[in-house]
């Protein structure tokens, strides 16, 4: 007589091994995707160009993603949680310098500022909904009121835009820093 058997049982919450690999190499993509963004820009990049910056066959890639398109917004909301992670456990006038420091040194944002400004600026110009979410995780990460939120978030992407010197965006942050409203606790 057969029995049947059971194979292994997923535990909601539970990391399998094939699960571990395969989020290894979901970020092994990005991360490949960003050194291509960043030495070709997004536009002139293919989709073979970003997997040869990651170090893996073309059907690899397209195991992970369909489009382009796809790379660039898991690319964008890898970067966005990182980020959200500088700027989590620091005083506010440091996390408003870090957050500064790195958008004013990204090497995609630069690339893009040099060779493609008006794909830059379609990326930076985001609807009513997309800000409201990107100001309400800035405003969680800095722990400060939503209208402080929109005015650290408007300054950020002003620095992405024209980044200057980081010490002047340091100073920048100091006074930034000292005229916001820490959130109400929770």
């Amino acid at each position: 007589m057969l029995t049947e058997r059971a194979g292994p049982t997923h535990v909601a919450g539970a990391h399998t091994r094939s699960g571990n690999a395969m989020g290894r190499t979901r970020l092994g993509l990005l991360v490949g995707a960003g050194r291509a963004f960043a030495e070709q820009g997004v536009r002139r990049s293919t989709m073979q160009s970003i997997a040869a910056a990651a170090g893996v066959a073309k059907a690899t890639l397209y195991n992970h993603f369909r489009t382009k398109d796809e790379v660039v917004s898991a690319l964008l909301t890898r970067e966005l949680d990182r980020l959200t992670g500088v700027a989590a456990d620091l005083p506010l006038d440091e996390a408003l310098a870090a957050l500064s420091d790195e958008l004013g040194a990204h090497p995609v944002l630069r690339r893009m500022a040099e060779t493609e400004p008006d794909a830059l600026a379609a990326l930076l110009t985001l609807g009513p909904e997309s800000w409201a979410e990107l100001s309400g995780r800035l405003a969680g990460a800095l722990r400060i009121d939503p209208d402080g939120a929109e005015i650290a978030g408007r300054w950020l992407l002003g620095v992405v835009l024209q980044p200057g010197r980081s010490t002047s965006r340091r100073r920048h942050a100091a006074r930034l820093a000292a005229g916001l409203v820490p959130s109400a606790p929770r």
